[in-house]
């Protein structure tokens, strides 16, 4: 039994006429004929009563039509799944975030995506970059959103956006429109340990020395929102992406640096084998949601 010989029979079943059954087959009568008469034989019974009156199911017949038609249907979709695929619009992506990207790079990439694949599913747990390395690396993760370095050559990079620090200062200090890092010297800085995000880390302490001074690093914290907590409980200052100025906390004011402005880039990262249709659609799609600001690194 086969596929063909279903659809034969269903048509007939529909029709109960094997000409109208074969013109709309698209194929001539014998064959048609030749087919059910086949399927009869493997099935070991008549679907069809044949008379000089005409065509008529037998109970088998009737028996079948329905579960006929259910696997008719159940065939097409399989196809149009199996389509929906290979084409990334269905399918499920384990996605890593950094708490700090959900003011800027998480939305801007989510939002249009789920609209444009609806069929995928998005599993997003949040993590440092330096976790949601090793959960690529282990297959638990399928792309991150995060800060570089990413040196391992089994994983791909793609730039995202690339946004200048801030100050993050506690409020009730007469702060200039515009402040020189050089002013903070003596402020105790918090900042999150260097594990959690080499790249940012190196920055802010490489932007303090270039200003004259090595920062005193008396708080740490790993995520970024209870670094501006700790900032509006007057505990010191941080230096801050840009995006986060989204996040409007009492006691905490941001304002834009007057030195030349360092820039912290966040980005994707995935396994460079890792050929899944629906992983593919979504680095493409951030490409293209990015673009002109981003270029891939050969993987």
């Amino acid at each position: 039994m086969d596929l063909r010989q279903l659809r034969y029979f269903v048509a007939v079943a529909e029709t109960l006429h094997f000409g109208r059954a074969a013109r709309r087959l698209e194929i001539s009568q014998p064959p048609l004929s030749r087919q059910i008469a086949a399927l009869e034989r493997e099935l070991g019974v008549a679907l069809f009563d044949r008379s000089t009156r005409g065509v008529r199911l037998t109970p088998s017949g009737s028996a079948l039509l329905p579960r006929a038609r259910r696997l008719l249907a159940d065939a097409l979709a399989i196809r149009a799944g199996a389509r929906e695929l290979a084409r990334g619009d269905v399918g499920l992506l384990h996605i890593g975030f950094l708490a700090a990207s959900t003011y800027s790079t998480l939305p801007r990439l989510l939002t249009t995506f789920r609209r444009a694949r609806p069929g995928v599913r998005l599993v997003l747990t949040e993590a440092t970059s330096d976790r949601q390395l090793v959960a690529l690396t282990d297959g638990s993760l399928d792309v991150g959103v995060l800060l570089p370095p990413v040196t391992d050559p089994a994983l791909a990079w793609l730039p995202l956006v690339r946004e200048p620090l801030v100050a993050a200062l506690p409020a009730g200090t007469a702060w200039p429109a515009r402040i020189a890092l050089s002013r903070l010297a003596r402020r105790a800085f918090i900042l999150f340990p260097r594990p959690a995000g080499a790249s940012l880390h190196d920055l802010i302490v490489d932007a303090c020395e270039r200003a004259g001074f090595t920062p005193r690093i008396e708080q740490e914290a790993v995520q970024m929102s209870t670094i501006v907590s700790l900032v509006a409980a007057g505990m010191g200052v941080a230096l801050v992406p840009e995006s986060l100025r989204r996040m409007r906390r009492t006691g905490v004011v941001y304002r834009p640096l007057s030195d030349r402005v360092p820039r912290v880039e966040t980005g994707l990262a995935w396994r460079a084998d890792d050929a899944t249709p629906a992983l593919a659609a979504f680095v493409a799609h951030a490409r293209a949601a990015f673009a002109p600001e981003t270029h891939a690194r050969p993987s």
